[in-house]
């Protein structure tokens, strides 16, 4: 199985331009992705898909692997889809690898990888709440899945509801999820479902991922023990900088 590797990196933020470029410990943001990104198992091959010369160049000094995209796209998963058509090359899966996760394991990326078959369209990582700050976080994307570990519904806010149980004591009650941001796309499905209309259920809770789920596709979730560390905004930086990178 071919799987490629898409490292999305855009130069615009509202909360923290050039954000790709920030400084961690004497290596960007988005050379510490890539790293971390190589080192997976069953990845065939890992490229950065940016927006920006000065992305571009910044990369092209470290790895060949990068390719300039549109600047008007909306989402990651549309800079992914691009930036496969322009490999013109053939693979069974692309995986979405987020450029603000200086952090992620590679055991991630391969956990996520090992889901994959014929039959998965698309798929992505959970982790288990366990405290009620993370379940009422509205910046904590949360998951409700199936039996057959397939997502219902992503939403900001906690889900299910619990009737006759006090908030705070939800998390003992119930296996409540958090989203992993990462995906993988069967090459076929990420074309099509990056023509699909936005949909009412992402514009509510701003959440691509609904749009998906909303024109009948399957995502495939799959728990994982490792959290995800992004950085958001230059304050979320700063708390890195105080901590020792291995």
């Amino acid at each position: 199985m071919k799987i490629l590797g898409i490292i999305p990196a855009r130069y615009a933020s509202t909360r923290f331009p050039a954000k790709a470029l920030a400084d961690i410990h004497g290596k960007s943001m988005i050379q510490r992705v890539y790293e971390q990104s190589v080192q997976s198992k069953m990845l065939t091959r890992v490229i950065v898909a940016t927006d920006d010369v000065r992305i571009y160049e910044h990369v092209k000094a470290f790895t060949p692997h990068v390719l300039m995209t549109s600047i008007s796209h909306q989402s990651g998963t549309d800079r992914c889809a691009e930036a496969y058509k322009l490999t013109n090359e053939n693979f069974d899966f692309i995986v979405n690898i987020q450029g603000d996760e200086p952090f992620i394991k590679p055991q991630q990326i391969d956990l996520l990888c090992t889901s994959l078959d014929k039959d998965t369209e698309l798929a992505t990582l959970i982790k288990k709440i366990e405290d009620k700050n993370t379940l009422f976080n509205p910046n904590v994307v949360k998951v409700v899945i199936d039996t057959n570990h397939h997502a219902l519904y992503f939403s900001r806010h906690a889900m299910p509801y619990l009737r006759n149980v006090t908030e705070h004591e939800w998390a003992n009650h119930h296996v409540y999820y958090k989203h992993i941001g990462i995906y993988a796309y069967r090459q076929d499905v990420l074309q099509k479902i990056t023509r699909l209309p936005v949909s009412s259920l992402e514009r509510a809770e701003s959440l691509e991922q609904l749009r998906w789920l909303e024109n009948g596709y399957k995502i495939k979730a799959t728990q994982t023990p490792f959290d995800s560390i992004g950085i958001d905004t230059p304050d979320d930086l700063e708390k890195i900088l105080t901590q020792s990178i291995n």
